[in-house]
């Protein structure tokens, strides 16, 4: 108790601490003249907030920026404020908003021939470029950056630019991929790096796995595994680990995948939400499946589902955020040209006002138009789980059959054996032998489930629970028979199928249906048997 305590006034004094850092700053600001000064305090507020106000950072880097036009030369002071607010852009995931900062200060630097910022910068944009699915352009941008590290001589970036070029290739051209993980992992090996090597070595095993080449795939895997044997790198492991369940399973060694599958669960333990997670449950429940266990299957489907579920609310929620912030960034630009229209026409109020209404009108037609996106969105997610919903359905109704099918057949068999027994007993001599099968003819008697429609019926009043509610109040006549019949039916199983379940004949089943619906008063109506008993349990 007292360690979580100290833990949370830690906490609160780190974050006193910050406060207070931010109001000497502002402080500061406050007090000087200097417009570089200025320039660079309003910097330095604008990442002291931007984890805990990130509006309030953007106000700050908005004043930097409006300060550096003021200065004779505002280049100089504009490049590293638009890298600081497509950093603030990047955090929130609004990935177009950061490449034009980011293409601003590019631009700059390259007037300015500063080639060791210009190549900072092209690196990030490689990557925002990547993230967008614009591999065209982030290879280009990675091409650059190669070149420049080879110039530089900086081994440790050379190699994972070539890891990054080769992670590009590794979806349109494999064996340009495995070209450039193998470049990259020959200077990685001169480094001795065994995080970097240990990825690559994992990226290779990927490479040689949709190569369908085991034995590659395999040595280069355990290479991965060797280097990190007494090392740490959780993100790491979690991505070899995850990679290795993929092998396995596609090798249809299930019990392997299942083993890696778990190792990758645990890693991730404290980001439960995730994709790995999401990735590592879906090879779970296919390799159980694999493996006919069916009762584990079902166990890891219904977790992914919930956690698919989850990750699919959460990136409709950051979708929504998104467009939120692009909209507030597109409003930004249009309060600033309007600020300068306002100023260049001071003295045409009348035209102002026109404009400033037709701004209005422009945001309550964004604001509906988002109002409308949400809406949508709901909707889809709404028919998403009711598909999950019927898919859930139909596998609990199948697992009902097997149960029926495979109780009907352990019965079959023990029959078979009591009445072989029974045979066996009246051509026996002795009267110890006779004794021996009696006890046997008891045991089994005794672990005969002579109750298993019963069981049956308790099993599928779980998973249908108004089905017997409704069927008894409509119905109360019925005997336990027609109910049982009624069941079948309503799962859409096929006389024939009934037939085989019941071990009745096909002819006796199709003279109960005849039964059952002068039962239910259909005699006369044009109403399928199983769509009417399928309407009782939504009433």
């Amino acid at each position: 108790m007292h360690r979580y305590f100290a833990l949370l006034i830690f906490f609160i004094s780190g974050f006193s601490y910050c406060q207070e850092s931010v109001n000497i700053l502002i402080d500061s600001l406050n007090l000087t003249n200097s417009v570089e000064e200025k320039i660079s305090l309003s910097q330095q507020i604008a990442m002291e907030l931007k984890d805990e106000d990130w509006e309030r950072a953007l106000t700050y880097l908005e004043l930097a920026k409006t300060e550096a036009k003021k200065t004779k030369n505002p280049d100089i002071y504009l490049a590293p404020i638009y890298e600081n607010i497509a950093t603030l852009y990047y955090d929130k995931d609004v990935l177009d908003v950061t490449l034009d900062y980011y293409q601003k200060a590019y631009n700059i630097y390259l007037k300015a021939n500063d080639f060791d910022e210009v190549f900072k910068v092209e690196n990030n944009l490689a990557i925002i470029y990547a993230r967008l699915n614009n591999k065209e352009e982030a290879l280009k941008h990675f091409q650059k950056i190669y070149k420049h590290q080879l110039s530089k001589k900086d081994t440790l970036r050379t190699a994972q630019v070539l890891n990054n070029i080769g992670t590009i290739y590794m979806e349109t051209n494999i064996d340009s991929s495995l070209y450039y993980y193998e470049k990259s992992l020959a200077i990685s090996k001169t480094l001795d790096n065994l995080k970097l090597n240990a990825y690559l070595y994992t990226n290779l095993g990927r490479i040689y796995d949709l190569k369908n080449d085991d034995k590659n795939a395999t040595i280069y895997f355990n290479l991965a595994l060797k280097s990190l044997e007494e090392y740490k790198f959780d993100n790491t492991k979690s991505f070899l680990f995850k990679s290795l369940s993929k092998h396995y399973l596609n090798k249809k060694e299930n019990d392997s995948a299942i083993f890696y599958a778990k190792r990758t669960l645990d890693l991730q333990d404290d980001f439960e939400y995730s994709f790995t997670n999401l990735d590592a449950l879906k090879t779970l429940y296919t390799a159980y499946k694999g493996k006919r266990d069916f009762e584990e299957a079902v166990n890891y489907y219904e977790r992914y589902n919930i956690l698919r579920d989850s990750l699919n609310v959460e990136e409709k929620a950051v979708n929504v955020e998104r467009l939120r912030l692009q909209q507030e960034y597109n409003t930004r630009i249009q309060h600033r040209e309007l600020l300068a229209e306002k100023q260049q026409f001071k003295y045409f109020l009348i035209g102002l006002s026109m404009v400033t209404g037709i701004l209005a009108l422009l945001i309550l037609v964004i604001k509906y138009r988002n109002r409308m996106t949400k809406n949508r969105l709901e909707r889809e997610l709404l028919k998403t789980k009711q598909q999950e919903l019927r898919h859930s359905l139909d596998a609990k109704n199948k697992v009902l059959i097997g149960k029926a099918m495979t109780e009907m057949h352990r019965t079959d068999i023990i029959n078979g054996i009591l009445k072989d027994l029974k045979h066996i007993k009246l051509k026996a001599v002795k009267k110890e032998t006779q004794q021996a099968i009696d006890f046997i003819l008891k045991r089994l008697q005794r672990d005969l489930n002579t109750d298993i429609w019963k069981e049956f019926e308790v099993s599928f009043e779980q998973v249908h629970k108004s089905f017997y509610k409704n069927i008894n109040k409509n119905h109360p006549d019925l005997t336990p028979k027609d109910r049982r019949l009624c069941a079948l039916l309503y799962l859409d199983l096929t006389s024939k199928e009934i037939s085989q379940i019941t071990g009745q004949s096909f002819k006796s089943v199709e003279n109960a249906r005849t039964r059952l619906r002068k039962k239910l008063n259909l005699t006369n109506e044009k109403v399928n048997l199983s769509t009417y008993l399928n309407s009782l349990s939504v009433n």
